[in-house]
């Protein structure tokens, strides 16, 4: 426990930040220790982390295509929630929720948990809100974080799940190392990506994460690879532990 608070620390101020407190809303100061800025390609915003270009956010004006009817079919979310293994306690984060289509899919299975709903936008805390209320889920929590922080309570969370939401991340680094500690002992991250390595997958190549540059990435923040389930269509499901 020891070598991981020692860890911790010092991941935290490698992004920016000189103590183990939780970080503000404001982006670090030194970023450029861990950022590199070069030229924007077309669907990038210039902004580099560990060699891979940060891809602009889909804002809620595409909201529609997150709620698009052939989504189930077309990216087997039946699958990814088999995958998740949820038992009916867990405490899941669903990080970049958007319109809360996987949260509200999530929330029934874990009747006696919660499933806290990050976003950054306030438009998509109100489609969460609205859901909630519509569906009658009492157990679903809209969160709204920041870039460079989700608001998550410490060592409060059995599973954080990034649904094509990590290769958005302004500030990686500083949300990445919040969510860490807001994990239980034993916790896990989920991240589904595009798969990178696939050139047949019809998705821009920014807005896609292979395994190799996720491990290497998760791993600045002290996480490691548990496994990669390869059971979707088009997209890996990344499971992280400390």
């Amino acid at each position: 426990m020891y070598r991981f608070c020692v860890i911790a620390l010092t991941l935290l101020m490698a992004c920016g930040r000189g103590s183990s407190q939780q970080a503000t809303t404001s982006p670090p100061t030194d970023s450029a220790r861990v950022y590199q800025f070069r030229e924007a390609s077309r669907d990038g915003i210039g902004k580099f982390y560990e060699g891979r270009e940060i891809a602009h956010v889909m804002g809620h004006l595409g909201a529609s295509w997150l709620e698009r009817p052939e989504r189930e079919r077309e990216e087997r979310t039946d699958l990814l929630l088999n995958a998740l293994d949820l038992k009916p306690t867990d405490v899941v984060a669903d990080i970049g929720a958007g319109t809360g289509f996987f949260t509200f899919l999530m929330a029934p299975k874990v009747p006696n948990g919660k499933v806290l709903a990050v976003d950054i936008q306030p438009e998509m805390i109100e489609y969460l809100n609205r859901g909630k209320t519509r569906r009658k889920l009492n157990n679903v929590q809209p969160v709204l974080g920041t870039e460079s922080n989700p608001k998550l309570p410490a060592n409060a969370v059995d599973l954080a799940i990034l649904i094509d939401a990590y290769h958005e991340f302004s500030y990686p680094c500083e949300m990445m190392s919040q969510i860490v500690s807001a994990l239980k002992p034993g916790g896990r991250v989920a991240l589904v990506e595009y798969r990178a390595e696939d050139p047949n997958v019809p998705i821009k190549e920014v807005h896609k994460l292979g395994v190799a540059q996720a491990t290497k990435e998760m791993k600045a923040v002290g996480l490691k690879l548990l496994k990669n389930d390869n059971r979707l269509p088009q997209q890996h499901i990344m499971f992280f532990g400390k």
